[in-house]
C-alpha cells in the first residue's frame, strides 16, 4: 500500500478509536450527522441588525459553502465532548469542566473555550439543548432543553430526542416568515441540511411523513392548505405544544446561537420576542390570580359548611 494512503487509514483508525473512548446512546448518530454534514448551520448568514433594518432577509438567501470546509482537530475534538456530555447524561453523572478535560480535551487545554462553543453549537442543532454553567465556582454544567417540560427545564429522565434540534429549526423558519411558512420555505431550510422529503434520512427516517404527519399528531406543528391557493399550496404553523413548551424568545437564541451571536442582533425578531414575553408573563400572572379566587371561594366555602354544624 502507498505511503500516503496508509498514513490516512492510520489517521482514520486512530479518530474511530478516539471516538470509542466517549461511546453513548445517542452518540453514533452525532457523529455521524457530523460526517455527513460537517457544516451544519441550517440557516444562511443573515447580516446581523443591519439586513434587519433594511429588509427581513430570506432564507432563500445563498447558503454557505461546504465545499472547502475541512475538519479541523477541535472539530473532532467537539464531536467527542459531545458524545461524552451525551454519556455522562445517560449515566446519570455530573458534568464538570474537570472531567471533560481529562478526559476529552487532553492536551488541547489551551482551546478549551472554544472546543466548549463548538460542542455547545452542536448540541443545540443536533437536539435543541443547550449547555450551561450553573456553578461557576466549581465549574459544573448542565444540560437544559429549549422545550419546557417541566417548571425546571434541566433536563431530566429520557427527555433527548434527536428531532429537536430539527423542530426547532421549523419552529425557527415559522418565526422568521412572519409566524407562518410555506412547505417550500421549510424544505429550502432543509435541503441545506441535508434532509429531503423524497430521500430517507439517516436519523429521521422518513422526513416528510415526521413533518407534515407525526409533529403534527403529537401538536407541535399545524399543516394546512394556503387559503384560496390553486392548485393547492401548504404552510406550517406553530401547534399547541410549540406554544406551550418553547417560546420566540428561545427560537431567537437558537437562531442566535448557530450565527454566533445575540437574540439583540435581529431587531425586529427580538422586539416581537420581548413582547411575546410579556404576554406570556401577563397571562401566567393572570391565571394564578384565577387559581387564588377559586381556592378563597373553596376554602370559605369549605369553612361555612364547617361552622353551620
Amino acid at each position: 500500500m502507498p505511503r500516503g494512503q496508509k498514513s490516512k487509514l492510520r489517521a482514520r483508525e486512530k479518530r474511530h478509536q478516539a471516538r470509542s473512548e466517549a461511546q453513548g446512546a445517542p452518540d453514533a448518530q452525532v457523529t455521524d450527522a457530523a460526517e455527513e454534514q460537517p457544516s451544519a448551520a441550517p440557516f444562511p448568514p443573515l447580516g446581523g441588525a443591519r439586513s434587519q433594518d433594511e429588509e427581513r432577509p430570506s432564507t432563500s438567501q445563498a447558503q454557505p459553502s461546504t465545499d472547502h470546509y475541512r475538519r479541523t482537530p477541535l472539530d473532532d475534538k467537539a464531536i467527542l465532548l459531545v458524545q461524552f456530555l451525551l454519556r455522562k447524561y445517560n449515566m446519570r453523572e455530573a458534568i464538570t469542566k474537570e472531567d471533560m478535560m481529562k478526559y476529552v480535551i487532553k492536551k488541547h487545554k489551551e482551546h478549551f473555550h472554544e472546543i466548549l462553543r463548538k460542542a455547545s453549537e452542536l448540541m443545540v442543532l443536533a437536539f435543541g439543548i443547550d449547555l450551561k454553567e450553573i456553578d461557576p465556582t466549581r465549574h459544573y454544567y448542565a444540560l437544559v432543553s429549549k422545550f419546557q417540560h417541566t417548571c425546571d427545564n434541566r433536563l431530566r429522565g429520557e427527555e433527548i430526542m434527536p428531532t429537536t434540534g430539527l423542530l426547532m429549526t421549523i419552529l425557527c423558519v415559522i418565526f422568521m416568515k412572519g409566524n407562518r411558512a410555506t412547505e417550500e420555505d421549510i424544505w429550502e431550510v432543509l435541503n441545506v441540511m441535508g434532509i429531503y422529503a423524497d430521500r430517507k434520512h439517516f436519523i429521521y427516517g422518513d422526513p416528510k411523513k415526521l413533518i407534515t404527519q407525526d409533529l403534527v399528531q403529537e401538536r407541535y406543528l399545524q399543516y394546512q392548505q394556503v387559503a384560496n391557493s390553486d392548485p393547492p399550496r401548504y404552510e406550517f404553523l406553530w401547534g399547541r405544544r410549540a406554544h406551550a413548551e418553547t417560546s420566540k424568545m428561545k427560537v431567537l437564541e437558537f437562531l442566535a446561537k448557530i450565527h454566533n451571536t445575540v437574540p439583540s442582533a435581529f431587531p425586529s425578531w427580538y422586539e416581537e420576542a420581548l413582547r411575546d414575553e410579556e404576554e406570556r408573563a401577563t397571562a401566567r400572572f393572570a391565571a394564578r390570580l384565577r387559581m387564588g379566587a377559586l381556592a378563597s371561594v373553596h376554602s370559605r366555602a369549605h369553612f361555612g359548611s364547617f361552622s353551620h354544624l
